[in-house]
């Protein structure tokens, strides 16, 4: 799929009507979609540029874009729920995705994170996704095949346990490593190996029990930096005049995400100065 330029065959598009909902359609020559407003053919997209709108053969307006990725994660099928954009935004940053890292995931589930990570590392770098489920790395691996029109050469998709993993297996140490577990916290001496000094280790956890056992977990270690937690929140507001106001519903709790830093190896952590309880 193009990322810009006149609509093509292959592209991506989604439709929106008056009422704002939304369908997505693949383009191909010869192609027709059919709504309860009337056909639209796929040539009559063709050609138009972004932006445009298209009727359908009973005259109801259509906005036509192509997706981004956003929409491609909320629409593509799924056998493990996917990592929700507001946190793969923050994992992005604050994990410090550079291009040219090379990243190892745990957990590719639906592929969602892997997208956006292969976009971060772009051609130079490289990204390592292991998922213990044959069925969830089937979804991973025909989600990011359409997303690309293809799986990239720098992504390396393994069926496996994180725990057999060795240096061998990735090439040599890794800059970057994102766990998205039920229990990471068992599986962080293997990180300790894998992760380069100075790298950065995040995990996608649900509960508070899963939080509490990886902050402490990585705490005792001894390998890490101290471990940071928190989680993101998001509501969108609607604006309309002096009606302006929040909306309603809210994205709240997804996932805590945690954050930590691989030490230097020998090096001792130095212990945190906690504020003592009154």
């Amino acid at each position: 799929m193009a990322y810009s330029g006149p609509f093509q065959p292959g592209d991506r598009v989604q439709l929106t009507d008056p009422k704002r909902r939304h369908h997505t359609i693949v383009l191909e020559d010869g192609g027709v979609f059919f709504t309860h407003k009337g056909e639209i053919h796929h040539d009559d997209i063709i050609g138009l540029d972004e932006g445009s709108v298209v009727l359908s053969q009973l005259g109801s307006e259509y906005l036509c874009f192509r997706h981004l990725y956003v929409d491609h994660v909320l629409s593509m099928p799924r056998g493990a729920a996917v990592v929700y954009p507001k946190d793969t935004a923050q994992i992005l940053v604050e994990g410090d995705i550079f291009p040219g890292a090379r990243v190892l995931e745990a957990g590719a589930g639906s592929g969602a994170l892997t997208i956006a990570l292969l976009r971060a590392v772009g051609e130079p770098g490289e990204v390592h996704s292991w998922e213990i489920r044959e069925d969830h790395l089937g979804f991973a691996r025909e989600n990011v095949a359409a997303y690309f029109g293809g799986e990239p050469d720098n992504w390396h998709p393994h069926l496996g346990d994180l725990g057999d993993v060795t240096v061998e297996d990735t090439g040599g140490q890794v800059d970057r490593v994102i766990l998205d577990m039920v229990e990471p916290w068992h599986f962080l001496d293997t990180v300790r190996d894998l992760l380069i000094p100075g790298g950065v280790l995040m995990t996608y956890v649900t509960t508070v029990p899963q939080l509490m056992n990886t902050m402490e977990g990585i705490r005792g270690t001894g390998s890490f930096a101290e471990p940071r937690a928190w989680e993101t929140l998001l509501r969108e507001w609607r604006v309309e005049g002096k009606a302006t106001r929040p909306e309603h519903r809210m994205n709240a709790h997804t996932a805590f995400l945690v954050w930590a830093r691989r030490l230097a190896d020998g090096v001792t952590p130095p212990h945190p100065q906690r504020r003592a309880r009154r």
